[in-house]
């Protein structure tokens, strides 16, 4: 996503996007509202205004997340010329998700390290965007008329955890390989 100025953004997602990268950089619980405040040059009460709470800050961050997978996600579904192409874009995305944009890990395994609570609201939005994306590749998996989709999915999700978690701990480039490696012929791709 390209760099804005503040002056760009409606106060709302201005707020977002430093807080997302606060968030995502520093860890949740790190951050604290009068650094998103001072980062973000308004005041508390313009903060306020539209997030009720630092969770539900939380919240529409990752929401956020989501939104943007999923567009990046739908963009594939449109140019894909087959299901074994969707297939193969998806494995790509979800490598160059890992190595180019979250270097850092998952947001959502980050955030859900940090809210314990499975009940919370920030859990729910965790839980929902990882059954969003397992039933997507489930659906890839159907559409190119792979045995046991929802299966492979499953086992495709923790890959994908994997590759989110060892591109940030370990050579992200050796990481990527070895996902795309392990993940193709999972998906029955050569």
């Amino acid at each position: 996503m390209p760099a804005r100025t503040r002056d760009s953004l409606p106060p709302r997602e201005h707020l977002l996007e430093v807080a997302a990268g606060l968030f995502y950089r520093e860890g949740i619980n790190s951050v604290g509202i009068d650094q998103i405040v001072r980062a973000a040059g308004v005041t508390r009460a313009t903060l306020y205004r539209h997030f009720p709470g630092k969770e539900a800050l939380v919240v529409a961050y990752l929401q956020r997340e989501d939104e943007l997978l999923r567009a990046v996600f739908a963009q594939g579904e449109a140019q894909a010329v087959s299901p074994e192409h969707m297939l193969e874009s998806a494995l790509e995305g979800i490598a160059d998700d890992a190595t180019r944009h979250h270097q850092r890990g998952c947001p959502f395994i980050n955030a859900a390290a940090e809210f314990p609570d499975a009940d919370s609201a920030v859990r729910r939005v965790v839980a929902d965007h990882r059954a969003w994306f397992k039933e997507s590749l489930a659906r890839y998996l159907s559409d190119a008329g792979r045995p046991e989709p929802a299966e492979t999915a499953d086992a495709l999700g923790i890959l994908r955890d994997g590759v989110l978690i060892g591109s940030y701990l370990d050579d992200s480039a050796r990481v990527r390989r070895a996902f795309l490696r392990t993940a193709r012929p999972l998906a029955g791709l050569s």
